[in-house]
């Protein structure tokens, strides 16, 4: 299930929700009133019929004859089987065990919406109505993502349209910047757009969480992502480290100063 998993709270009940949409009915079974067990819903013949089915349009490994076997016994009083059991012996794919911090039983959401209708009509009712609530969620966090990245994509071709301004951002570098030898090229890169090295702008703020890079922004966030990229190149062209400080601290002063009135970015942090 790994690490990311969402959650949803259908009629005050927390149900996680894995990345691919597998619901936990061990979250589910927890809303119900009374004793009831994933397996005595499970041995049903109305639940294996409906499993079959899924499993027949979803699953084409899907193992028939142990599938028969399974049909033929399910609703009899002396017949039990686990989640486990069911997808060993016919391959299923439809519902999931797992054992550790995020185990429990999870189910395809088409299954778990049948077997919502176990817990009652209305908890159904109410998990769709969540879980649809949530896929809506993350369309739009995606569609917000991908207009953030068209919008940076026009920012970063504009920078090579626009001219400097007056007011130049991040100042020239002195003379004793550029001598100084830097033991990462990640410093270094700090120094071209920020002025100073990691170490020197936390003395400067002792009280700050985080790192400068935490406190940039979005325009020195753009600049320094084009700053990587460009001295990769300049390191396989063989350029030496203070010439390529010179070229990077040029670069970050036109790029930043194109960006300071750029429309798209004020829309971006409105």
């Amino acid at each position: 299930m790994g690490k990311k998993n969402k959650q949803i709270t259908v009629l005050g009940q927390d149900i996680t929700v894995s990345q691919d949409d597998f619901i936990s009915l061990t979250d589910m079974l927890k809303a119900k009133d009374g004793d009831f067990f994933i397996s005595d819903w499970l041995r049903n013949r109305n639940t294996v019929e409906y499993l079959g089915i899924w499993e027949r349009i979803h699953n084409p490994d899907f193992n028939y004859g142990e599938f028969a076997t399974i049909k033929s016994q399910a609703g009899l009083n002396s017949y039990k089987i686990s989640v486990k059991e069911w997808v060993e012996k016919t391959n299923a794919i439809g519902l999931r065990a797992k054992a550790g911090r995020y185990g429990g039983t999870y189910a395809h959401k088409d299954i778990a919406f049948e077997f919502g209708m176990w817990i009652s009509a209305e908890f159904k009712i109410y998990l769709v109505k969540e879980f649809q609530r949530l896929v809506e969620a993350e369309n739009n966090r995606q569609q917000l993502d991908w207009n953030l990245q068209r919008t940076l994509a026009k920012v970063n071709y504009s920078i090579h349209t626009d001219a400097i301004k007056e007011k130049l951002v991040p100042k020239q570098l002195s003379s004793k910047q550029i001598a100084f030898v830097y033991a990462s090229e990640a410093d270094l890169l700090n120094v071209a757009l920020f002025g100073k090295t990691a170490s020197e702008w936390r003395n400067d703020h002792p009280n700050e969480k985080g790192n400068m890079r935490d406190s940039a922004t979005l325009e020195q966030l753009v600049v320094l992502s084009n700053l990587e990229s460009i001295n990769a190149l300049l390191i396989q062209q063989g350029i030496s480290q203070k010439e390529r400080l010179i070229q990077l601290n040029q670069i970050a002063i036109s790029q930043l100063q194109s960006l300071i009135d750029h429309q798209a970015i004020k829309k971006l942090k409105s």
